[in-house]
């Protein structure tokens, strides 16, 4: 995948404020690639969109996705030719406590999107990011397949299930004559610098460790596909590239790490501690939360077999590259700077 595909490409990000979304602008800017992003103000403060003054290099447009009027508008002033959607409610903890708004911004916003697409012939391609937990899941020792029944158990997961339905739909009723090619990216958890959402282990690690505090953690035997960042949005940049060029790579994607590093919840907070140092500890605090599953994993041998793609870094090299930007950031240091460093070491820019 050549970053120099996106130079002067006309992109909308969807979701552009959020840990992902900035992440994802920032190497498009960097690709030279003229960005719009539509999405609500940034849903943490702090926040890495603003720390980092994501917001400078690109046309940012603050709206919901649930506002299909605001964002007919959006598509016909910007005419964007490739289309990221990543703009979600995408808490577990918080669906259980407004199902309602997880579902009409993960299902409604996504119909919202497509029905965008469908009226402006300027898309080529899109890519709708979804989440590993759109499966039925079991909780068997192996990995899902792209191929297994979709239908997530708590609102968040079964809305991303529909939203992986409605753009299968839309797919299949307008975009058959090859006008626009369509795929879904199903990624594992990430993590990386810049997360301060509430109810993920490594924004809670982050913080505990700033404060002094031990670490609470509420499940340490659940065992997740975790991955930087960067892993999953260099293959969102890929396929949205590759499908772009030629639709036979048009399809639906999983995209996690290496099945060594989908590891427990306690392996991984035990890498953090002894990375971070300071004598930082944890503690197990299940606290009788709602359901969610115990194990998961995905097989990603079809994007492995499509495009030749491979993990880069590690869940150990993950977690230190998340510890270097975070403790650049306690120190006050230019979080804009290590977060484009770490982008060129990924991609291998000079």
């Amino acid at each position: 995948m050549d970053l120099n595909f996106y130079n002067n490409k006309k992109i909308l990000v969807t979701g552009h404020s959020g840990f992902k979304g900035s992440w994802l602008c920032r190497i498009l800017t960097l690709a030279g690639a003229q960005v719009t992003g539509y999405s609500l103000e940034p849903p943490t403060k702090p926040s890495l969109y603003e720390i980092a003054n994501i917001g400078q290099d690109i046309n940012s447009v603050i709206g919901d996705i649930r506002d299909l009027d605001k964002l007919k508008e959006v598509f016909e002033a910007v005419q964007p030719e490739i289309v990221f959607h990543l703009a979600a409610q995408p808490i577990v903890r918080d669906s259980y406590k407004n199902p309602v708004y997880t579902y009409e911004t993960n299902v409604m916003g996504t119909v919202n999107l497509m029905e965008c697409v469908r009226l402006n012939k300027c898309v080529k391609s899109v890519l709708n990011v979804t989440t590993d937990k759109v499966y039925y899941n079991n909780e068997w020792e192996w990995g899902f397949r792209e191929n297994e029944p979709l239908d997530g158990f708590d609102p968040y997961s079964n809305s991303k299930s529909c939203s992986e339905l409605v753009t299968h739909s839309y797919k299949n009723s307008f975009f058959a004559d090859d006008s626009v090619r369509v795929s879904t990216a199903r990624a594992g958890n990430v993590i990386g610098g810049g997360d301060f959402a509430n109810d993920r282990i490594i924004p809670d690690c982050v913080r505990a460790a700033m404060n002094n505090d031990k670490i609470v953690v509420r499940n340490p035997y659940s065992t997740r596909p975790y991955q930087h960042v960067l892993e999953p949005l260099y293959a969102y940049l890929m396929i949205a590239q590759k499908q772009y060029e030629d639709k036979k790579y048009e399809g639906y994607y999983n995209v996690g790490p290496d099945e060594v590093d989908c590891i427990t919840t306690g392996n991984l907070v035990d890498m953090f501690c002894k990375i971070w140092g300071d004598g930082l500890q944890w503690e197990n605090q299940y606290d009788g939360g709602p359901h969610e599953a115990n194990f998961l994993k995905l097989d990603c041998s079809k994007i492995k077999t499509t495009f030749k793609w491979k993990p880069r870094w590690n869940v150990e090299n993950a977690i230190e590259k998340t510890i270097e930007w975070s403790k650049c950031y306690t120190k006050n240091e230019n979080v804009r700077n290590c977060m484009d460093l770490q982008i060129k070491d990924f991609f291998n820019i000079q």
